[in-house]
This record gives structure tokens, C-alpha cells and sequence, in this order.
């Protein structure tokens, strides 16, 4: 399920209809409100980084690098090397950091540990 809500998988339509079924709700309730219709743009990826977070200092990236951690703790992903985050986990980031949402995808775009193209997710998320 994480990898449909993260946008890492992409759901066909029989996959869409079984998961209506099981939870016993029609498709609609499972598909985003407002959703365009026929998009082919991909949603955009938030990729961190995690080789690049260690080269920032600690006094800077010390909440993100915690908040990482517990991510690839409740999933159990150690790869060590990237970490896909939803666009809600930046605007977490953002409450700890005390700063706007766009404002911490710039700063850690500008770090070298979130994908540039993050800035359309934040934006339009």
C-alpha cells in the first residue's frame, strides 16, 4: 500500500478494484479528490538523498536526519543510499524546521539532498 501512496507503484485498474472490494468501498472513495482526469505528467518524485544528507552539517540537518531514520525504521529499508518521502512528510519537515514548505524544498534542493523536481510535488500537493 506505502508504495501506491508514495507514487513508487502505479495501480492498475484491477488492483484499484480489488482494494475497493476488500475495503468495502466504492473505487471513487480510494482515488484522490479532484484528481485530473487523463494526466500523463507523473507526480513528481521527493527523493532524499541519505549519502549527501550525512555531508550537511548536524546542526542543519539533524531533524531531517532523524525524521529519515525513522522512516527506514518503521519500513525497514537500511539501503542506506535514497529514501522516498511524501510530499506530507516535507510538510512535517517544515513544521519542525519552522519554515514554509517551499521554502525547505529549496533549502535542501540547494543541500544536493532532495531531487530538484521535488518543488512541483510541494507545490501542487
Amino acid at each position: 500500500m506505502g508504495s501506491y501512496e508514495r507514487g513508487d507503484r502505479a495501480v492498475t485498474v484491477q488492483r484499484l478494484a480489488e482494494l475497493a472490494d476488500f475495503y468495502g468501498v466504492p473505487v471513487s472513495a480510494l482515488l484522490p479528490e479532484g484528481a485530473p482526469q487523463g494526466s500523463t505528467e507523473p507526480p513528481a518524485r521527493l527523493v532524499l538523498d541519505l549519502e549527501r544528507l550525512q555531508e550537511v552539517p548536524a546542526e542543519k540537518a539533524g531533524p531531517l536526519d532523524r525524521y529519515a531514520k525513522t522512516i527506514q525504521s518503521q519500513r525497514g529499508d537500511y539501503n542506506g543510499r535514497v529514501l522516498s518521502i511524501r510530499a506530507d512528510d516535507l510538510r512535517t519537515l517544515a513544521v519542525i524546521y519552522d519554515v514554509p514548505a517551499t521554502t525547505l524544498c529549496d533549502e535542501f534542493i540547494a543541500w544536493g539532498v532532495l531531487n530538484p523536481d521535488a518543488r512541483r510535488a510541494v507545490e501542487h500537493g
